[in-house]
Order: structure tokens, then C-alpha cells, then sequence
């Protein structure tokens, strides 16, 4: 198996709480007995006792059921194990499995038959991106047996996002509304508040000068520099035209965040297989939190917020139980990595959702591998 090679490969990222412990903190037997625990653990599901550990490799090096136990307790003790009560076995905790999942995670690649099953469904000529991103989402849900979650990008950041005019109509009591002319003939009209008595020559003097600049481009490639334009005084424009164009690249954008307005308003979320969280293991028997990760998958802002952080990434990342103030209560873990377009650049991010027991060896390479293909369909269209 590949451990961190290829978590390298990857750019494989930690969100982790805060904490001292690492694997340098256990001893070799510690660590076996850890890794023994957590990989059984996710496997079945079901707490691990001791007398399960001494028939695994613990066992075969010479270790008692005695000796596993006091182990085990001295995890305990260290915060990385936790049992219902003081007679039952052991699982993981968030914190355990953090350790493990940095720290001793094994992962492979995928089989060629995931990959081309990946492929397969997200392959299909003329397909829009959205399609394609519901598709990764039902992919990712089928095949890791969790939700897919799919955070599409804004309209300004896709192929469908280059412009072709901007114009600004007047309307009353300090409004205006902006039309928006893209180059696959789709119009988008957005009514914007202006300071009251703007006059009708600022409008269009407004919509001239963006539409120069925006002509054939998208505004996440020309936004940085028609700000420095106009800051720099070099764009020729009185103040309230400057100023209505710095407020409709502001809005357009997503920029307002933290003025009235979020940007995850902004952000389409995509969400697959949530009936796939009641086939794993063990959920019929935890249908209350079952029935909280499906509250918190209906929380729809604060999942884009997520998702949204998870763009700034390089690769993959995860978010373990109580890392994230959302899973708190239904104690799940979302795998995550943004997807890129033709230009390379970040503009949106997937992943899958579910127990804290996910297959991560599996998954991680899963959803690694479905960014990546959406980004080589977003290079083909391009």
C-alpha cells in the first residue's frame, strides 16, 4: 500500500483541532494496537475488544488479552479511544481518528474498474455542467457509499459565463436595473439600488465602459484589473459612474459578503445519495444521528460555506465530526477537494458525506480522482 507518497501526491490537507498528540507520543505497541482498533472499527462499525485484537497481528507478535487491555487503556486515557460504558470495547474518537487518518491511513489508488465506472458516468457529448456535476454527485454517492455533494460554480466563473454587453436602465426611487448579456445569448437582468437621481449619462457611461472590458471575458478574469482602472483614476470615469460599476462588479462577484449579504446565496449546492446513509452498517441502529447529518445536509448555507473554504485547498481535505461546529450532533465527516476549469483556476469543490466510520482509504482517492476528471471535461470544453 502507498501511505504517504501518495498523500503527498494528492496534497492531501489536515483540519485538525488543535492538539499536542502525534504518533511520536505512542509506542510501537501502542501504535499497532491504535491502528489495529481504528481499521476494525471502520470496517465493521462495531466497538473493538481485546479479545477481537488478540486474534489480529497484536496478537500473533506475542501481545495478551492483557496486556491489549491495558493498552487500550492507556489510549483511553490520551483521549483517543472512548467505549459505552467501562465493560464494552473501544472505537475511535474524532481526535483518534484525526491521529489515524494523518498519521497511519493507508491509501491506495483507485482499481481500474472505479475508474472507468467514474468515467463512464461522467462521459456524454454535449453535456451542460450541470449535468455533469449532477452526475459527480450521484457517482461519488454511488461509489463511496455516503452523499456526493457538489458545490457548482458561479455563472461568471463557467464557459457560460463570457460576456458580451452590459447595460445599465434607470428605474425609479434609486434603482437600476443591469442587464447582462452573455456570449451564448442567455440574458440575465438584476435590479441593483443606486444613489437616488443618478443621472441617465452615468448609466450609460457605466455600461460602455464595462462592456469594452467584459466583451468575450469572464469577470473573474478582468475584475482585479477594471478595479485598478478605476482606482488609479485611469478609466475616465466622473465618481458615480466609477461607483456604479465598482458596486455591480462587487455584487455580480459574490464580494459583498460581509455586507448584508452572503456569497453562499450565490452558490448552487448539489446533494446525492442521502438514502445511501441508511445502508451503512450499524445506522438502523442510529437512525437519531442518521436523522441529524440529514438535518445538517439541509443546511444548505452552511454546507456552501464549507465547500467554500475547501476551495482555498490545494487537494484534498477532511473534516472529521466535531471539527466542524455543522457535524457536532450527528458526528459525520465530509471528504473534500475543489475542481479546477481550463484556465486552472479553483471554481468550485466536491466531496462525499457520511458516518465517521467512511472507508477514507477509499474514498479520498475517490473523490481526488472525480475533481480531476471534471477538471480535464472543463480543459475539453474550454
Amino acid at each position: 500500500m502507498i501511505l504517504h507518497a501518495l498523500k503527498n501526491a494528492m496534497s492531501f490537507q489536515s483540519t485538525s483541532l488543535a492538539t499536542s498528540m502525534s504518533l511520536s507520543d505512542l509506542d510501537a505497541r501502542a501504535r499497532a494496537v491504535f491502528k489495529d482498533i481504528v481499521e476494525t472499527y471502520l470496517e465493521t462499525g462495531a466497538p473493538v475488544g481485546s479479545r477481537t485484537l488478540s486474534r489480529l497481528n497484536v496478537g500473533e507478535a506475542g501481545l495478551s488479552a492483557a496486556s491489549i487491555r491495558n493498552t487500550m487503556a492507556d489510549l483511553a486515557a490520551l483521549g483517543l479511544l472512548s467505549s459505552a460504558h467501562i465493560s464494552a470495547g473501544r472505537m475511535p474518537t474524532h481526535q483518534g481518528l484525526r491521529l489515524f487518518v494523518d498519521g497511519l491511513l493507508e491509501i491506495g489508488d483507485l482499481s481500474k474498474d472505479e475508474r472507468k465506472s467514474i468515467d463512464a458516468q461522467l462521459a456524454g457529448r454535449d453535456m451542460r455542467l450541470e449535468t455533469i456535476l449532477e452526475k459527480a454527485s450521484q457517482s461519488l454517492a454511488g461509489l463511496a457509499g455516503g452523499a456526493g455533494l457538489v458545490l457548482a460554480p458561479t455563472l461568471a466563473d463557467t464557459q457560460s459565463g463570457y460576456l458580451r454587453h452590459v447595460e445599465f436602465v434607470g428605474l425609479d426611487a434609486g434603482q437600476a436595473l443591469a442587464v447582462l448579456v452573455y456570449a451564448d445569448g442567455h440574458v440575465e437582468n438584476r435590479i441593483m439600488d443606486v444613489p437616488a437621481g443618478l443621472m441617465p449619462a452615468a448609466l450609460e457611461r457605466a455600461g460602455n465602459f464595462l462592456s469594452a472590458r467584459l466583451k468575450g471575458k469572464r469577470l473573474s478574469q478582468t475584475r482585479a484589473d477594471i478595479l485598478a482602472e478605476i482606482e488609479t483614476g485611469q478609466a475616465a470615469l466622473e465618481t458615480s459612474a466609477a461607483g456604479l460599476v465598482k458596486q455591480g462588479i462587487a455584487e455580480w462577484s459574490g464580494s459583498l459578503r460581509g455586507q448584508g449579504e452572503k456569497l453562499s446565496q450565490k452558490r448552487t449546492l448539489i446533494v446525492r445519495g442521502r438514502a445511501r446513509l441508511l445502508d451503512n452498517p450499524g445506522a438502523q441502529s442510529d437512525l437519531e444521528r442518521i436523522r441529524l447529518l440529514f438535518e445538517d445536509l439541509e443546511r444548505k448555507e452552511e454546507l456552501i460555506a464549507l465547500l467554500d473554504e475547501a476551495e482555498g485547498a490545494k487537494g484534498v481535505r477532511i473534516f472529521i465530526g466535531a471539527e466542524n461546529p455543522l457535524f457536532s450532533l450527528s458526528g459525520s465527516s465530509v471528504v473534500v477537494a475543489p475542481y479546477k476549469d481550463s484556465q486552472q483556476n479553483i471554481i468550485g469543490a466536491l466531496g462525499v458525506i457520511g458516518p465517521t466510520r467512511l472507508n477514507y482509504a477509499r474514498v479520498i482517492p475517490m473523490v481526488d480522482y472525480t475533481a480531476s476528471v471534471i477538471g480535464r471535461l472543463l480543459e475539453m470544453d474550454k
